[in-house]
């Protein structure tokens, strides 16, 4: 799939088929996580490849009741948990070196969005999960200190397509020099 179509093609799935996910394709989607940019190449990532039914099914119940992708956790044939290293991104000599302090979730939602753009030019499905007790599911993923689950993505082959999300148009948001200097016109 060539990569503008793949960016537009990647959507949330939170309804996928049991089909398994072939090793090569796995090992490329996991390459594309691996290959994200980091704040001075920290890499503040580990990722758990969830299979396990019993697993996921702990997993999901460390969702909010009222999270929209709890069927998608152990229905889902794989789910990426991302894992966050604390005080590594944005840190020099163990101090905090920037405004925002630990970059790891900026580092991380790069990685994750490359995994999820990747599974799409595979022509599979994602959803990024991250309204979850974190602690909880961290427990159930056997985390040690100085580690945090940031979120799940289920992965697999989509069982239906959702519907088209609408986007903001272009005038609303981007800027030429100044805020407030519309770059695109509103039509």
């Amino acid at each position: 799939m060539e990569f503008y179509e793949t960016v537009r093609a990647r959507q949330s799935v939170r309804s996928f088929k049991p089909d398994p996910i072939p090793e090569d394709v796995l090992a490329r989607i996991v390459e594309a996580f691996r290959a994200a940019p980091s704040w001075a190449n920290t890499q503040p990532w580990e990722l758990i490849l969830v299979s396990d039914p019993e697993t996921k099914r702990k997993l999901q119940q460390t969702l909010s009741p009222r999270n929209p992708a709890t069927a998608a956790i152990a229905d889902a044939p794989v789910v990426a948990c991302a894992v966050g290293i604390t005080q590594r991104s944005g840190f020099y000599k163990g101090k905090a070196v920037t405004l925002r302090g630990d970059w790891m979730l900026f580092d991380l939602g790069i990685a994750t969005e490359h995994l999820a753009l990747a599974a799409a030019a595979e022509g599979l499905g994602t959803v990024h999960v991250a309204f979850i007790d974190s602690a909880k599911a961290g427990e159930v993923l056997g985390l040690g200190e100085g580690r945090t689950l940031v979120e799940l993505i289920p992965m697999g082959t989509p069982a239906q397509t959702p519907l088209r999300v609408d986007r903001k148009p272009l005038a609303e948001f981007v800027f030429r020099d100044k805020h407030g200097n519309r770059y695109f016109s509103q039509s």
